[in-house]
């Protein structure tokens, strides 16, 4: 069965031959050319569809290397069209061409309508027209005003994952038909919040055009995390308050326009490495139909079935130049028409998979490194995918950051009491320079979390020893096993005060750890007022209240809230915890005893080797010099600041602390106290006094430089 003819019209202005390039639908004020790769077509068709769904079939004749391409003058912003790809069907050779498929520009810039889940998609030879999406011819132009990227320095940056629904879906002070979308995220409100507690960039989970799973629809269930993309230059559809086709461009491009303006960059969460049409069970929607094998990385025994290092069905054939041009292609598209600052590569070891290996010399590094523009934007990989071999923390080259899973594992570990984590925790505080040094990158090259959407949110990591995924309808199976979490003495919810208390002390440790260690840091939105999942590790089915920022947890949780402000504030104003450069024990100018750093004993003395292999020790003191920076500041003048003593107790109970001689210091003043609600006890001690740390506690002290003329805020 193949797909009915249908009517040949042409448009009133007729077809010209148009342009093999740029590919995708592009509109110049006149008309549209269209242009579209595959390699394996013996015929390609564009379909013209109209209000009504029917559609109108226009051969494309002109082939430019393996490019078919057409110009319509008559076609403007809000058409709708898709593509017919005839050519072999094969499945054993890796060939799926079935013009029976209304098919998907991968260049799409909007895509209109929904799927319906119906065995067109699945079966061959059954026309899917009216059952698919549809690509949006739209309008490329827009008012930027006087937009101008950010542009924060890595050192300078504060990150903020955040989900463009669950974000404003309840907040109060957006309106009701705002929340959930890009203009919700834009609101004065959310912003404020943002800028409230320091966050320069927002890093938001997939916004690419993306498809929810058959499966998961059965159920009842979404795919909310919208790692399932299928329109990399599109932003997905239902995050727009827009209705009209094609508005969420103009809408994405509006909320960068507002972020901007406050100083807030734009990251986003990109899947490259796989598609929405999953294994060879899988819908044809797009890639499939229109070049099977050049798409998708083939089984090389059985190219029928799929190469699969994402645990999704498939992988993207990143070896194939016309899949890398479609990825770098996208990532300008991104950066020059939308504005964004940065990507988040997500699963980003696929993306260098050349045959089996993983290699950080893979071609598409390569490009990325070459081109003008991609390589001046903010580059951070999730280093790792499920293949063998696929753990590739500090492996990436030198232009990238990092999402550094050892400093989540090792903080979560050292302030759950585990032993023998006391050197590590060392080393992830002060930027990994384990890691990133022998590299030539700096320590921000560490993007450092505790939690992120994958796993317990903070408030969870400290309610629950399991995970609790009963929702998900997969038997409690799905997530994450090894949690490193810690209950604090009951499962979920409670009522014991003691516990309760232990729970926001331990949630200010993290946020002031992640604050105070040297790199990026990046807190999960709601983290801040302690939203909770109830346990689910994971929440990516879950488009519901479960998932979503409760901001009613910014009342009953205000302190918390508070506190996170204080200590990103103060992270913000000292540039001793932003360091450019790895600390290298050299002291400051007229201080021949003080090193930039020192690793004290909570008795005051220096750290020695025993000390530190210590498997029972979980406290210690850490001086940072403030007049000890040598990292010049952006203008070549000398960066000054104040010294800060860092008082770490992972105990169980209270511990006595020296504060050291007057070689550091004559006299500190308490800047920190994480036992206090919103971190707020001042207090002042002298050289050499004793000092309580109460047990599993973070107390920051800090001794006032007398000059701070140069300090960089």
């Amino acid at each position: 069965m193949v797909a009915p003819e249908g009517p040949r019209r042409v448009a009133p202005l007729g077809v010209w031959p148009g342009a093999a390039y740029p590919l995708g639908a592009t509109y110049d004020g006149v008309g549209t050319n269209f242009s579209v790769f595959s390699e394996v077509a013996e015929r390609v068709e564009l379909c013209l569809i109209d209000r009504l769904g029917a559609e109108t079939r226009i051969p494309l004749d002109e082939v430019d290397g393996s490019v078919w391409h057409a110009y319509i003058p008559a076609v403007v912003p809000g058409q709708r069209y898709g593509y017919r790809v005839h050519g072999p069907y094969d499945p054993a050779r890796g060939l799926r061409c079935d013009p029976a498929k209304l098919l998907l520009d991968p260049y799409g810039k909007a895509f209109g309508g929904t799927f319906a889940n119906d065995p067109s998609l699945y079966e061959h030879g059954r026309d899917s027209l009216g059952h698919t999406m549809t690509g949006v011819v739209v309008n490329p132009w827009f008012d930027w005003g006087s937009d101008r990227a950010p542009r924060h320095q890595y050192h300078e940056t504060v990150i903020y994952e955040a989900h463009v629904k669950g974000m404003t879906i309840s907040h109060p002070r957006v309106p009701p038909e705002l929340r959930g979308t890009y203009a919700g995220l834009a609101h004065p409100a959310v912003i404020a919040h943002l800028k409230s507690l320091g966050v320069t960039a927002v890093e938001l989970m997939p916004v690419h055009q993306f498809l929810h799973d058959r499966v998961l629809l059965d159920q009842g269930l979404r795919n909310y995390w919208g790692y399932n993309s299928f329109g990399y230059l599109a932003p997905h559809g239902e995050y727009a308050a827009d209705p009209r086709p094609g508005g969420a461009v103009s809408e994405f491009k509006a909320m960068v326009r507002a972020l901007h303006a406050e100083g807030i960059e734009v990251i986003l969460d990109v899947v490259y490495n796989h598609t929405a049409e999953g294994n060879h069970f899988g819908p044809t929607l797009s890639f499939r139909g229109i070049d099977n094998a050049a798409y998708y990385r083939l089984s090389e025994d059985d190219p029928a079935h799929y190469v699969d290092y994402t645990g999704t069905g498939n992988s993207l054939n990143v070896r194939n130049p016309h899949t890398l041009q479609l990825i770098m292609d996208s990532l300008r598209y991104w950066i020059q028409e939308m504005h964004v600052d940065g990507f988040r590569f997500d699963l980003a070891a696929t993306l260098a998979r050349e045959l089996h290996d993983v290699d950080k010399l893979a071609t598409f590094f390569d490009l990325v490194q070459q081109d003008p523009v991609v390589s001046q934007v903010k580059l951070i990989a999730e280093p790792w995918d499920v293949g063998e071999g696929g753990y590739q923390v500090g492996n990436f080259p030198a232009l990238w950051t990092e999402w550094n899973g050892q400093y989540r594992d090792t903080v979560r570990d050292y302030w759950r009491g585990q032993p023998s984590t006391l050197g590590e925790f060392a080393s992830r505080l002060t930027g990994s320079s384990d890691l990133y040094e022998a590299t030539g990158r700096r320590p921000s090259a560490s993007i450092n979390f505790v939690t992120a959407h994958d796993g317990f949110t903070l408030r969870d990591l400290v309610s629950y020893n399991e995970k609790h995924n009963e929702a998900n309808g997969e038997g409690n199976r799905d997530g994450e096993n090894y949690n490193r979490s810690w209950n604090c003495g009951a499962e979920g919810p409670t009522t014991d005060p003691g516990i309760l208390e232990l729970r926001d002390r331990q949630s200010r440790n993290m946020i002031a750890t992640l604050a105070l260690s040297q790199g990026t840091p990046m807190l999960l939105h709601g983290d801040e007022f302690g939203r909770t999942q109830l346990g689910n590790n994971n929440a990516y089915c879950q488009d519901s209240p479960l998932s979503w920022i409760d901001w009613t947890l910014a009342d009953t949780h205000a302190d918390l809230l508070a506190f996170t402000r204080t200590v990103f504030a103060l992270r913000a104003a000292h540039p001793v915890f932003r360091r450019r450069r790895f600390f290298d024990g050299h002291p400051g100018p007229g201080q021949p005893a003080c090193g930039d750093i020192a690793w004290l004993t909570p008795a005051g003395a220096e750290m020695t080797a025993a000390d530190w292999e210590s498997g029972f020790a979980r406290s210690l003191t850490v001086f940072l010099n403030g007049d000890a920076i040598a990292e010049p500041g952006p203008q070549g003048e000398r960066v000054r600041d104040d010294s800060f003593l860092l008082c770490f107790n992972a105990h169980d109970e209270a511990l006595e602390f020296t504060v050291p001689g007057t070689e550091f210091a004559p006299e500190w003043e308490v800047a920190l106290d994480c036992s206090a609600a919103t971190g707020h006890a001042p207090a002042t001690h002298a050289a050499g006094a004793a000092l309580t740390v109460p047990a599993r506690c973070l107390l920051v002290l800090r001794s006032r430089h007398r000059d701070r003329s140069a300090h960089i805020a």
